[in-house]
């Protein structure tokens, strides 16, 4: 745990990390709980409305499911050794009992998780699947209707298990669990031992596989203590709208709650809104959230947010600056100061605010968290950069939580690192500046990733997908500045011999892209042009299509 000091100096002074060789994330976030404190609650779950019944699980309950899911797993022959990376098992599922479940079960079998959004479209959940050879799926029957549909292009893909009584052609998670015995040996796993791996949007080309050592719960926990200024804290219970699919809501809030043994509230919302959310965190006693800059944007929206009046311990929020603002609403409305963190899929919650050490500058998003070191640099040579010079934001290799490359990728793996006087350097592919006492500010992307919404997009998945439309001949996609969502998707198109621009063609490239991809993906502002701009390589330039967006949204 982070050990807190007078100030931030002091608390990073004070750091050490202890990374044990043996260690398996599912018996730390379950089985140690469930010997120490039996009846210790660890999720309470809700609908998707965030009214509906309550449904808790103690450490004890989740220790026997995720056992018997583990029993299922290695009978079918499905597992690992506990040093290389052992099979997928992919979990396509909400936020909800079953998933965690299944994660610890997979990280107990030896297996590698592989988390997977419910609003991915086909062609999105096809190319994880297929890339990751994940043997086993665990899902629900709705999401089941889009997978059924794939299995034929999915060789790999040994067994389906489907929740809430299954279906025909796929197996009964629950008659599965039912039959299992509940104890197990967990597999001798490594802290180097791979364990999950998180599909990342890129610039160019399909999405890649983050993967991670077991280890990378245990190089989160500075970053997200010191974002919630000091996690756990007596009666501390957490929650977020963020998808359990995404590290962002995986391993910032379920797998490190569960680490501290902090009850975490399951509710994805099957549409966010202000008032609802304000409701589950009174409702439930909700004392500390991760809130994406998007809802916090909708929240302080809402005309009766500062009658609110929530005494909430801590709110920590990423992926956007936040501003003087925001942070003035957060005080008054959910009655703390909004930590900002940073970080990406491959390397994450490196760089956090602390309220309780001092209070944050606007526009700053926070020191580098004690045991990672992050510095701005020189791309190509590597060399640290002096104060107030911009550069790139590098992670110091090698880091606890950062990842063991990109799944069957090493060249790709390669090109995210540069070696320079002090050493090997992870870059991020953000640019950023230090100012005085350390504090980092974010600059901008020296890529084309889209943050719309808290989620990253990759441009290139969307252009290929709109070039699969009859009517598109080349397609180039851009973030369009948003207030709300911080960017939106943004497509500009060409369009083949026989197609005009009018507003149902407009809706229909739309719809293409959301029903393919993911719900998030589609491009809300769609601009028909006569030509594509591109290299002589036939390379889109994208700083020429964002010179081309009408200039009240730049």
């Amino acid at each position: 745990m982070l050990s807190r000091g007078k100030d931030y100096a002091g608390t990073r002074a004070a750091f050490r990390w202890d990374i044990p060789e043996a260690y398996n994330i599912g018996v730390d976030v379950c089985d140690k709980w469930a010997a120490a404190e039996p009846e210790r609650l660890a999720l309470i779950e809700v609908d998707e409305d965030g009214y509906g019944a309550i449904r808790e699980t103690s450490f004890t309950e989740l220790r026997a499911a995720s056992n018997r899911f583990a029993n299922v797993l290695t009978a079918m022959g499905v597992g690992g050794n506990g040093k290389d990376a052992g099979d997928r098992v992919a979990i396509l599922l909400p936020q909800r009992r079953e998933t965690a479940i299944a994660h610890i079960a997979a990280f107990k079998a030896g297996c590698v998780s592989l988390p997977l959004f419910t609003l991915f479209g086909p062609e999105a959940l096809l190319h994880r699947l297929r890339d990751s050879g994940a043997r086993v799926l665990v899902t629900d029957p709705a999401s089941y209707e889009v997978i059924a549909g794939l299995r034929a292009d999915l060789p790999d893909l040994q067994t389906i298990f489907v929740t809430d009584g299954g279906v025909d052609g796929a197996e009964d998670f629950d008659a599965a669990l039912a039959g299992a015995a509940p104890e197990f040996t967990p597999v001798a796993t490594r802290a180097e031992t791979p364990g999950v791996l998180i599909y990342t949007s890129g610039t160019t080309g399909n999405p890649k596989g983050a993967l991670h050592a077991h280890r990378v719960l245990l190089g989160h926990l500075p970053g997200v203590e010191m974002s919630h200024d000091f996690l756990p804290q007596e009666g501390d219970r957490i929650w977020t709208p963020a998808d359990w699919a995404w590290i962002g809501g995986l391993l910032d809030v379920l797998l490190p709650a569960l680490h501290h043994g902090v009850p975490v509230v399951a509710c994805r919302f099957r549409k966010f809104s202000a008032q609802a959310a304000a409701d589950l965190i009174r409702r439930l006693k909700v004392r500390n959230a991760f809130l994406p800059p998007t809802a916090l944007k909708m929240m302080k929206a809402d005309p009766e947010s500062l009658s609110w009046e929530l005494q909430m311990r801590s709110v920590a929020s990423g992926g956007e600056p936040l501003g003087a603002q925001l942070l003035d609403w957060g005080r008054k409305a959910l009655g703390v100061t909004i930590n900002e963190f940073y970080g990406q899929t491959e390397c994450n919650m490196v760089v956090s605010s602390a309220s309780s050490l001092d209070a944050p500058e606007p526009g700053a998003m926070g020191w580098p968290v004690p045991g990672h070191e992050v510095a701005i640099v020189d791309s190509l040579t590597g060399e640290r950069l002096p104060e107030g010079a911009e550069g790139a934001i590098a992670v110091r290799a090698p880091d606890p939580v950062m990842f063991l490359g990109y799944w069957n990728l090493p060249e790709a793996t390669e090109t995210k690192f540069v070696t320079g006087p002090e050493g090997r350097w992870l870059l991020t592919g953000d640019r950023g500046v230090s100012g005085s006492g350390g504090r980092l500010r974010f600059k901008g992307r020296d890529d084309d990733i889209i943050s719309t919404g808290g989620y990253r997009v990759g441009p290139a998945e969307i252009e290929d997908c709109l070039i699969s439309h009859p009517a598109v001949q080349m397609a180039g996609v851009v973030g369009q500045p948003d207030p709300l969502r911080g960017e939106i998707v943004a497509a500009f198109v060409t369009l083949c011999p026989g197609y005009s621009e009018t507003a149902t063609l407009r809706e229909d490239l739309a719809q293409h892209v959301r029903a393919r991809l993911a719900k998030y993906e589609y491009p809300r502002a769609i601009y028909v042009i006569d030509d594509m701009p591109v290299t002589t390589t036939g390379k889109i330039i994208r700083n020429a299509l964002r010179a081309r967006l009408p200039e009240e949204t730049v």
